[in-house]
């Protein structure tokens, strides 16, 4: 359980932060960027479960954003062991094919692509979108950070997954209101 009495420790005033395991580094670390950005593809599902209003897929979601704040967790926790613990928070295998299945389950009501698909429609799947948009730059700030310290795969897997599950998500969300809103190539010309 965390307990936090104080919000402010003033121990990051000299442009450091602290990993699971003591340790120091500088918040532009590049493991720092992708929990930043982890962080910030949480606060976008955020806005998206609040757009809902306790619709579906809000519940499912939320249980994202829990495993959003594990997966910022195991990018704070230095090491190759990538096993989950009682010490150690680690994205696992079954978290990922969780994914997969929501991302089934959804595409299942959806017609194939015909055409690239523009982010927005209804207010929903205008959030969903954005926050499918961010976890991709989560992603790709987590592979940076991978070239440069070892990071679990499974971390990597689940935002690639996600922001599948996302897209899924938006686009039974416009579903609902007309269907997808194609991008119409060259059309302004």
């Amino acid at each position: 359980m965390v307990k936090l009495n104080r919000i402010y420790t003033r121990t990051g005033d000299d442009g450091t932060t602290g990993l699971v395991d003591g340790s120091r580094v500088a918040k532009n670390d590049p493991r720092m960027a992708a929990i930043g950005d982890v962080d910030e593809a949480n606060s976008a599902i955020g806005v998206a479960v609040a757009a809902l209003g306790g619709e579906y897929p809000a519940r499912l979601l939320e249980t994202v954003q829990n495993d959003l704040f594990d997966l910022g967790a195991d990018l704070a926790t230095p090491g190759e062991d990538f096993t989950p613990s009682e010490t150690a928070l680690r994205i696992a295998p079954a978290q990922v094919a969780r994914l997969e299945v929501a991302i089934d389950a959804a595409n299942e009501a959806l017609e194939p692509l015909r055409s690239f698909i523009l982010p927005g429609g209804s207010t929903v799947a205008a959030a969903l979108h954005l926050a499918r948009a961010i976890t991709r730059r989560a992603e790709r700030t987590a592979v940076a950070a991978a070239q440069e310290v070892p990071l679990n795969p499974q971390a990597l897997a689940y935002l690639n997954r996600l922001s599948d599950l996302l897209f899924v998500l938006a686009r039974e969300a416009n579903l609902a209101v007309g269907g997808d809103v194609l991008w119409k190539p060259g059309a302004n010309r």
